[in-house]
């Protein structure tokens, strides 16, 4: 029996690229959803994102007993989840940005805008880069990501990040614990490095 993976739609995602990258891995069950039933009883969950902390979040939780469908089913039932871009800043205790925001504080940390030592250095940070691995997940392999993003995760534990990235500063490339992971490059944006990502997170037995 193929395995549900429920892709959340709340109305801020990139759903249509990442569906599409999915099913280039080869995954069969995907499902776009803002159903909170759906993603209680799904295999795999993936949350994707873009735009402001805060808007993202209010969102999420717009949507009647998702976040409390999230929380059964990834917290308690420890199901993989794969939180991407804002998807995976979500995960934090709270985001700074136009304001401070609650996060769903998952993984302790604080979202803020990137803050780099030379104005030559770009913001927001935009297009190809590295993704280089800590050692602490079998998930990140070395390699070059696609990347967009004018805010960061300043995790409160090192322990807690996955990979690294350079930008005029060390930047948090990805991060998780027990059986979540989030990225902050779209893999659903790079071709063959993030089809890999995407594959080895739907075979991830955590």
């Amino acid at each position: 029996m193929a395995e549900t993976i429920a892709l959340i739609d709340f109305g801020a995602g990139n759903l249509h690229s990442v569906h599409n990258a999915l099913i280039a891995t080869g995954a069969s069950g995907v499902i776009v959803t803002a159903d909170p039933d759906v993603v209680a009883t799904a295999d795999r969950i993936i949350l994707p994102g873009v735009g402001a902390f805060g808007a993202c979040r209010d969102a999420l939780a717009s949507i009647d007993g998702m976040i409390a469908a999230m929380e059964q089913r990834i917290l308690q039932d420890a199901v993989p989840f794969l939180g991407i871009c804002v998807g995976m800043q979500l995960l934090a205790d709270k985001g700074i940005e136009f304001g401070e925001h609650k996060g769903l504080g998952w993984i302790a940390g604080t979202v803020q805008a990137i803050e780099v030592p030379s104005a030559d250095i770009k913001i927001p940070h935009m297009g190809w880069n590295d993704v280089t691995p800590t050692g602490g997940h079998d998930l990140l392999e070395a390699g070059e990501a696609y990347y967009l993003h004018g805010y960061h995760f300043e995790a409160a534990n090192a322990d807690n990040i996955f990979a690294t990235t350079h930008h005029g500063r060390t930047l948090v490339s990805a991060i998780g614990r027990d059986n979540i992971v989030g990225v902050q490059f779209h893999p659903e944006k790079s071709q063959t490095y993030g089809l890999a990502f995407l594959k080895r997170f739907l075979e991830w037995k955590p």
